[in-house]
């Protein structure tokens, strides 16, 4: 009853901010706005009833994230200006945007876009597993509303692809079982439901309509209405039938896309430009320029050829790396000083959709996803057509297993393609019509996850104009999926199972494999739900002899619940792990499911002991950084085991099979390090708000962490403290001494008035004192030692702030650093300081001493410089003089004094982090006349936000599920295998096989990463050394981690021949060899015959 009781709890509605769920009943319009219904009171509304109020021809504004341009796209309801013109039951008004919950979002989208979402209604029609994906993702992304519409009843078959039903769901109308469990993924969002056959008029109540289960005709007829209507209604219409699926995009006659990528418009910082027709920019070689022929720009800064600076786009020719040409002739504009930026306008485009009708006889250009089926999609074209003709003229999908439907859609399709004019194919391929027709009936969940992701972004992209749609067609196919060996007829029949779909495509034996698989997921973030999600729908693990094993170490925040959809706010704070498990419990309560809250990696390697892994048919990773990947690949390539890899990035995201000795592994092809900006650059020279963002979060580390732990660390001993900084006796140690002894002497707070005054001066240093230094050290006009100008690009010419108590933004520094400082100390801060009045008479009071720059001052200026800190030959003497007075100053604190270090914590709006990460970098860059950023895009930056949506989540995880049914079923070979990289913004689609494993050939031999020698006996160095040479392999050199097993230079060595390799490793290498550990790896130096060194594989010698 426990386990029972903890799964009707994670069924419970949603406590999220307010919102309900709206059912029209029959006869009339009955909104339940605030509160749910019961689920008793859910029934289907009249054909004709409206299920809320909206206003029609109503604008969409556009523009980019923070742009506010008017454009006119059709929309039915929107945005303009901010403000929601039409609405819906909930009334008018824009909600607020949650930062919080949605911050990984919104570093896609913008704030924008997402009022546009926020003000968006949308009709998703069919309520198999596709519908149910795309509606998961847009309750996600929040939009206004979405409506649901299926006609049909749920039948046990549909539960292999729609996570929202159970089996005490089979008999109940599709979209009513929906409703309340779409609900409480968001209840900003309103959920309805339409169960009666959807009338034309109906359709203008929405911003997207999408289709999933209808006919052709039906679809025309839809279409027709919504490409005609005024405003256009944008059309969507999907299809997932087995391993085939199909996406149809109409936007209206005219839609205009305000932002085709997504990505922030490309600069370049001006080192020259020339008096020429056409004038010839060159840019630094910081980094090299992103601009492409054709591209307008705008100048700003420039000093000398000011002409350029009336904010005029500009077309760019011949773009090089670092320059390119301007159309503009600047022969009479004034000669080029110094300074100025070079800034990509990105320009709307207007889209001209044709209608289903039109799009069907003249296609135009497919979106091709894998290059070795190039010529796939016109056939998939013909082959969908073929089978809406089919169910027209049957009333059914083609039976799986019966050849006579299969040869019946095939005369279909001949037919079909014979009055196809220009677009007949050359040839119709019967036996992939074949696998089309016997899995047909079939919606997949990897197939539905995958079109989800894909249909969810051309939804947001039909309400918002961000991101380029896709125009109009898209087509795939992943029959490299299959089964190698051909299925009997018996094998696909249904077994009154909630896999009948599956099995209808795969089989009951890859089923029964799938079931019996023993799987280990690593993450239970974002990609951990979606896997889990997919895995139980699929019935992996979902027996007895089956296990899947999660694990993840955190723990669930509120930023979490946009993306991560089998947890709820009520699970904040709660292990990740453990809530996804119970979750997807709930989904298929088949599944054998093990939570564990471990990190995997080396610490943890007796929980994953060699049992565990050895016992693993396949581990799915679902990380979010690089390292634990490369730990992972290891341990996948030391047991041999298929690692099914995946990551996203904002709309972006790709997968990559590595596979036993039939792929590279994960570590083979690694991408280049990000690109750090030089020390110097962060601490003195800032040209851009990154930098500037850098030295802020370093500054809060040093003053708000570090400092307080080093205090900390002195306070808890400090005779052990000053020993270790006397025997130190460098510039770190000295510098680390300064900061102690400034914390317990003249920087020591006790009062929240010391704070203020803290802050205060912290103010006059960082953006006067440390500016008027440098420009006195580096004035303008000085030069470097080759004679030219010290100051010129990249660097930025810096001013000095004067404070202001009339400046709020100078005040709100001043605020969150004293309210900081005085956390560190103990110090509660007081109501008053909120008052910005009584905040700014407190910083009144503060003296500030006057600041005179000093001469001799070294500023390092060495680009490949690494420590700020310099040497000196008295640093002995200073560190004893400050030994001295850090002593003396210890006397005199309190009995138990400590303070207390801050974490950095970026999503917790009231506790202050932000607001001074922000001031400090913004003070910062006003100093240099770089543009400043508010709090939330100085939280992506600082906070290393990794941008993140729903949409590519899914799509990433549905292709890789659809790998993992060739690794369950085995004997694919590596080209039936594909990687894959996606921008959904683009849309791009690019698969490709895997690359194969580099192999190492000698005599007869051969071997790859992948190999791995074992030899289950426990031998001795010398009967090692015998074992290689039977190889006809020469070992001079024997190794155990780091340490040296036998060496033939060395004599003494030959001592060790007779006694057990791992008595020698337990004796030279120091290491303990736990119960569970039965094998030793020693790493052998071989050379051939001529004295040739070779590559062997690592050895694991098997001693228990």
């Amino acid at each position: 009853m426990g386990c029972l009781r903890r799964l009707m709890h994670f069924m419970l509605p949603s406590k999220r901010a307010a919102g309900g769920v709206d059912v029209a009943e029959a006869g009339g319009t009955e909104a339940f706005v605030g509160k749910k219904p019961r689920v008793d009171r859910l029934i289907s509304s009249a054909a004709g009833a409206e299920e809320m109020e909206v206003e029609k021809n109503i604008n969409c504004s556009g523009g980019n994230n923070n742009d506010g341009g008017e454009v006119n796209n059709g929309v039915n309801g929107g945005v303009e200006n901010g403000d929601v013109n039409g609405g819906s039951s909930s009334g008018g008004g824009v909600q607020e945007i949650d930062e919080d919950l949605h911050s990984r979002q919104l570093a896609v989208y913008g704030r924008e876009t997402m009022r546009r979402l926020f003000a968006s209604n949308v009709l998703v029609s069919g309520l198999q597993g596709l519908g149910a994906e795309i509606a998961k993702n847009l309750v996600l992304a929040g939009v206004k509303s979405v409506t649901l519409h299926d006609e049909g009843a749920i039948e046990l078959w549909d539960l292999s692809g729609n996570f929202f039903l159970s089996e005490e769901d089979v008999g109940k109308n599709r979209a009513l079982a929906c409703v309340q469990k779409l609900q409480e993924l968001n209840n900003a969002v309103l959920i309805s439901a339409i169960t009666t056959k959807l009338s034309k008029e109906q359709l203008s109540n929405y911003q997207a309509v999408v289709f999933t289960d209808l006919t052709l005709e039906e679809a025309i007829e839809y279409n027709d209405y919504c490409h005609n209507h005024q405003p256009p209604i944008s059309f969507i219409k999907s299809e997932v039938r087995g391993l085939f699926g199909n996406v149809f995009c109409d936007f209206g006659p005219e839609f205009t896309v305000v932002d085709v990528d997504g990505e922030e418009p490309h600069t370049g910082i001006i080192a020259s430009i020339s008096n020429d027709n056409p004038a010839l920019i060159s840019c630094v070689d910081d980094e090299r320029l992103e601009f492409q022929d054709g591209d307008l720009v705008v100048f700003s800064e420039v000093e000398g050829m000011t002409e350029l600076n009336d904010g005029k786009p500009r077309k760019v020719k011949n773009a090089r790396p670092y320059s390119f040409f301007l159309e503009e002739d600047t022969t009479n504009f004034g000669l080029y000083k110094r300074g100025g930026i070079v800034t990509q306008v990105k320009q709307p485009k207007i889209l001209n959709f044709k209608t289903l009708r039109e799009a069907l006889s003249d296609p135009g250009d497919f979106l091709l996803s894998d290059f070795s089926k190039f010529d796939r999609p016109p056939f998939l074209h013909l082959a969908f057509q073929a089978l809406d003709k089919f169910r027209c003229e049957v009333g059914r999908f083609p039976v799986a297993g019966s050849e006579e439907d299969a040869r019946k859609l095939i005369a279909l399709a001949n037919n079909i393609n014979e009055s196809s004019g220009e677009n007949r194919v050359d040839e119709v391929d019967g036996k992939l019509l074949r696998h089309f027709a016997f899995g047909a009936r079939a919606v997949l969940n990897p197939m539905a996850a995958m079109f989800g992701g894909i249909v969810g972004q051309e939804v947001v992209k039909a309400c918002s104009g961000k991101f380029h749609p896709l125009f109009q067609f898209f087509y795939f196919d992943s029959v490299e999926s299959l089964p190698t060996e051909p299925l009997e007829a018996g094998e696909v029949m249904p077994l009154n199972s909630r896999y009948d779909a599956q099995i209808s495509v795969f089989g009951s034996r890859i089923q029964k494999k799938l079931e019996e698989a023993n799987i280990f997921v690593v993450g239970s973030g974002a990609l951990g739900c979606e896997f889990l999600k997919n895995l139980a729908l699929m019935g992996v693990c979902c027996s007895r002899q089956g296990k899947l094993t999660i694990t993840d170490d955190d723990v669930i925040e509120k930023s979490n619940l946009s993306r991560q959809f089998l947890f709820r706010d009520w699970n904040i704070g709660q292990a990740k792990s453990t809530v996804a498990a119970t979750a997807a419990a709930v989904i298929n309560p088949a599944l054998h499911i093990e939570a564990l809250q471990n990190r995997a990696g080396p610490e943890t390697e007796n929980v994953f002991d060699d049992s565990f892994w050895e016992s693993l048919s396949v581990v799915i990773n679902a990380l979010d950084n690089v390292n634990a990947r490369m730990y992972m690949d290891l341990r996948c390539l030391y047991f041999q085991k298929p690692l099914l890899e995946s990551g996203t990035l904002g709309a972006k995201c790709n997968t990559q099979m590595v596979i036993p000795h039939l792929t590279e592994n994960y570590g083979a092809s690694r991408d280049p390090p990000e690109k750090q900006a030089p020390m110097c650059t962060v601490h003195s020279f800032p040209h851009n708000i990154d930098h500037c963002l850098t030295w802020a979060r370093s500054e809060f580390e040093g003053l708000l962490e570090k400092t307080p732990n080093e205090v900390n660390a002195f306070l808890s001993n400090p005779g052990e403290y000053t020993l270790s900084k006397k025997k130190a006796g460098d510039a770190q140690a000295r510098d680390l001494l300064e900061r102690v002894l400034e914390c317990l002497d003249k920087e020591r707070c006790e009062t929240f008035q010391d704070c203020i005054t803290w802050a205060r001066l912290k103010f006059e240093d960082y953006y006067a004192n440390r500016v008027k230094q440098l420009t006195f050290t580096f004035p303008e006009d000085s030069a470097t030692s080759t004679g030219a100008p010290f100051w010129s690009a990249p660097k930025r010419f810096p001013r000095p702030l004067q404070f202001s108590t009339e400046d709020a933004s100078h005040l709100n520094f001043i605020l969150a650093a004293s309210a900081l400082r005085a956390e560190t100390f103990g110090i509660p801060v007081p109501e008053w300081a909120k008052n910005p009045k009584k905040l700014a008479e407190a910083v009144d009071k503060v003296l500030v001493p006057d600041f005179q720059p000093k001469q001799g001052v070294k500023i390092e200026t060495d680009e490949k410089a690494t420590s700020a800190a310099a040497a000196s030959v008295d640093d002995t003497t200073i560190i004893n003089d400050l030994i001295a007075r850090v002593q003396e100053c210890y006397k005199s604190l309190p009995p138990g004094f400590r303070m207390k270090p801050i974490q950095f914590e970026k999503d917790d709006d009231t506790n202050y982090h932000m607001d001074l990460i922000a001031g400090l970098a913004n003070m910062r860059a006003r100093n240099y006349s770089i543009p400043e950023v508010d709090k939330l895009k100085a939280k992506f930056i600082a906070g290393r936000i990794i941008p993140a949506i729903a949409t590519s989540t899914a799509m990433a995880t549905g292709l890789v599920c659809l790998e993992l049914y060739k690794v369950v079923a085995g004997g694919h070979k590596v080209e039936d295998y594909r990687n894959t990289f996606a921008n959904l913004a683009l849309p791009l689609f690019s698969m490709a096989e895997p690359v194969p494993p580099k192999v190492v050939k000698y005599r007869d031999m051969s071997w790859t990463i992948w190999d791995r020698w074992v030899i289950r006996e426990n031998l001795t160095l010398g009967e090692l050394l015998e074992w290689l040479k039977a190889k006809g392999l020469s070992a001079y050199s024997i190794s155990c981690g780091t340490s040296l097993l036998y060496n033939s230079m060395f004599p003494r060595h030959t001592e060790r021949l007779k006694r057990k390799v791992v008595d020698v490793a337990r004796e030279v290498s120091k290491i303990e060899l736990p119960s569970y550990r039965r094998h030793l790896d020693v790493v052998v130096a071989c050379e051939d015959d001529e004295e040739n060194d070779i590559d062997i594989p690592l050895i694991s010698l098997y001693f228990r």
